[in-house]
């Protein structure tokens, strides 16, 4: 799908802890020029326990309005609405994720967590149904290092090459490219360097680094993420059929230190800046 050019960066903010998580979706916003929609689901089963359900719809406002102080300190340009909305999280912004250009919302701790990641969580399920890009943030602000992005050779992380180009040159950061190449696969160098060559040619100024690496691709790039500010990933390399998400993408989703972009929801002939490539 294009976005709009007016399409928004939307930002579930389920609690203080997603506050992080809003300097994150106002840095997109403001590098993309567009608006950012904050979006809190009011919980209507924890309201109606507590003794007034004043209370708690008076503390998502509040909730909200922190929250827009915080996107405005990022940049006081930058145009800010908030929302209170009814009924589940993940529904609500799917649906919306059909008229937006990304869609911000917190790992829910999954990233720090060694145990099982349920398929059920709220960051897995809206990255594997969004109809747009999806960034996962994570507890802890990312560092001022480059911008990580997996590529195989398949549509979907060309895609995400493009993205990550484009997120790279809108930083004024330098780019990682990584192809990982498991037992018996091509190992030579050229073929990322080609792709990345053919993907850079919007963005001459990034600095980029491409390196083959043998292993286990979701590992490797979890390993990599480390120093990085934000990690780019196809939702899944071949097919990527809404309400999937590749086995990479999964672990890199689970595990990396630094934010995520699940690339989803755009056209071949799309750029990120909603703009058409051309021939």
């Amino acid at each position: 799908m294009a976005a709009a050019t007016d399409a928004p960066v939307l930002a579930g903010i389920g609690s203080e802890r997603n506050l992080t998580l809003v300097r994150l979706a106002a840095r997109e916003a403001a590098t993309h020029e567009r608006p950012l929609r904050l979006l809190h689901a009011f919980d209507w089963a924890t309201a109606l326990a507590a003794p007034s359900v004043v209370g708690p719809h008076d503390a998502a406002e509040e909730l909200l309005a922190r929250a827009t102080e915080i996107a405005k300190d990022v940049d006081e340009t930058l145009p800010v609405s908030g929302e209170i909305t009814e009924g589940p999280v993940v529904e609500m912004l799917v649906r919306r994720s059909d008229a937006a250009f990304l869609v911000a919302i917190g790992d829910g701790g999954m990233s720090t967590d060694s145990g099982w990641v349920p398929a059920d969580a709220v960051a897995v399920q809206v990255a594997a149904r969004a109809g747009c890009p999806v960034l996962v943030g994570r507890r802890d602000p990312p560092p001022e290092g480059p911008v990580l992005v997996g590529v195989d050779g398949s549509d979907g992380s060309r895609r995400a090459l493009e993205w990550a180009f484009d997120c790279a040159a809108r930083r004024a950061a330098r780019l990682v490219a990584v192809r990982v190449v498991e037992p018996g696969g091509n190992d030579d160098p050229a073929v990322l360097g080609d792709i990345a060559a053919a993907a850079g040619r919007r963005h001459p100024s990034v600095a980029v680094e491409c390196h083959t690496i043998r292993g286990d691709p979701g590992l490797v790039l979890v390993e990599q993420s480390r120093s990085t500010q934000v990690t780019v990933v196809a939702a899944r390399g071949h097919r990527p059929g809404r309400g999937m998400l590749g086995s990479v993408c999964q672990k890199v989703l689970y595990r990396a230190s630094a934010p995520v972009i699940v690339v989803r929801g755009i056209d071949a002939a799309e750029d990120p800046g909603g703009r058409d490539q051309g021939p």
